[in-house]
């Protein structure tokens, strides 16, 4: 497929368009799903922008953990706060903050010229908060004033305790990520909150159009049922759970209800295909990516799917808005033993404890890693 070269994102005349062009074309949007402070530092996050059509970037808490302890990339930022009477999770955000407001900056052009509907970066709220509303919120607000970047998504998990955070941020103007959704239900609720929101903003006379994702995880559903499926249904369990989902996303966007809220101005909250990195080792690396391509959706990739995709990914159609054949393939799961309402629950549950245990893992790192400092080992 050629290209003729438009502006300063096309291809030069008789360059084959890379896989990365193509999937952003189709309309769905490139996250990266990482954020290291030698990823800022080098230029190659940058270059991931300028090259490989990524608009957006997700972080959460086994993220911000990998990159603090396994470099001294952060050792200097740590002692400087240190020094400023900083510690814990107080210190944890504030390089998390840098982080994050330093790629807001960089997506802001994408921001910018796509009217803020791309272009943006998530940080997550404590985990420890997951099932506590209240404090949820509190962190949210803080979190967002601190940031101080129009492009920086505030990440509350979907859960029970969850959903009322997520209304009150969204009627607060506070611009959202909702994560650990894992079923068309969790997904339809989590819209729910946000519709909620929005619709209360244009009772009140406010600006409706406040950002939003709800991010569906994908590949857990595939890890969750290894070798307890036939060998016929394997790895086809979280496609059709996101083809599910995507038909429920545009069922809302057809109804009535959201579209006297696009009438006032709101914008949709549009879904995330989230851990997209393929667990298989026998299966393709961009098994998710070739099969959740969709229109006003985002997919947020690890960097090796990323590199994989922009070196051999081949796309073929978008996902089915009327959700294809995955009823059936529900059903066949049905049969096989699984029952997927009671595994969605567990997933959430799972999800928000493999955060705290990232948090509690993260918490450490720094603490180990201030008293290093203190002492004068590192850095």
């Amino acid at each position: 497929m050629l290209r003729l070269k438009v502006g300063s994102e096309g291809c030069e005349r008789g360059e084959a368009m890379k896989p990365t062009q193509r999937l952003h074309d189709l309309g769905q949007s490139i996250w990266l799903d990482n954020i290291t402070r030698a990823l800022l530092q080098s230029g190659t996050l940058k270059s991931y922008i300028d090259t490989l059509s990524v608009t957006g970037l997700t972080s959460n808490p086994t993220i911000f953990d990998h990159a603090i302890k396994s470099s001294g990339d952060y050792d200097g930022a740590i002692r400087e706060k240190l020094s400023g009477g900083q510690s814990g999770e107080g210190l944890f955000f504030e390089l998390a903050l840098e982080d994050i407001t330093r790629a807001a900056a960089l997506f802001g052009p994408v921001h910018d010229k796509t009217d803020r509907v791309d272009g943006w970066v998530s940080l997550e709220v404590s985990p420890l908060l997951a099932y506590d509303t209240a404090s949820t919120l509190a962190a949210a607000r803080d979190l967002s004033r601190r940031a101080g970047m129009p492009n920086v998504f505030i990440k509350i998990p979907g859960t029970k305790e969850g959903l009322p955070a997520i209304e009150e941020a969204i009627f607060a103007g506070v611009p959202i990520n909702v994560t650990l959704l894992f079923s068309r239900e969790q997904y339809v609720a989590a819209a729910e909150a946000f519709l909620r929101g929005v619709e209360r903003r244009i009772e009140a006379g406010l600006n409706p159009a406040v950002g939003s994702v709800a991010s569906l995880f994908v590949s857990r559903w595939d890890v969750a049922v290894v070798g307890k499926v036939p060998e016929g249904l394997k790895n086809r369990l979280g496609i059709a759970i996101a083809t599910r989902a995507y038909k429920a996303y545009r069922d809302l966007l057809d109804s009535p209800r959201w579209q006297r809220a696009f009438n006032e101005g709101a914008r949709p909250q549009r879904l995330l295909m989230a851990s997209t990195g393929t667990k298989d080792p026998k299966a393709s690396d961009l098994l998710y990516v070739k099969a959740l391509a969709a229109p006003l959706t985002v997919n947020t990739m690890p960097e090796a799917t990323l590199k994989a995709l922009a070196d051999h990914g081949e796309m073929g159609g978008s996902l089915p808005a009327d959700g294809g054949d995955c009823e059936t393939v529900l059903a066949e799961f049905g049969q096989a033993g699984v029952d997927i309402n009671a595994l969605a629950a567990r997933l959430q549950e799972e999800g928000a404890k493999s955060f705290v245990q990232s948090w509690n893992e993260l918490m450490s790192v720094i603490e180990e890693k201030s008293a290093a400092i203190k002492q004068g080992v590192a850095g």
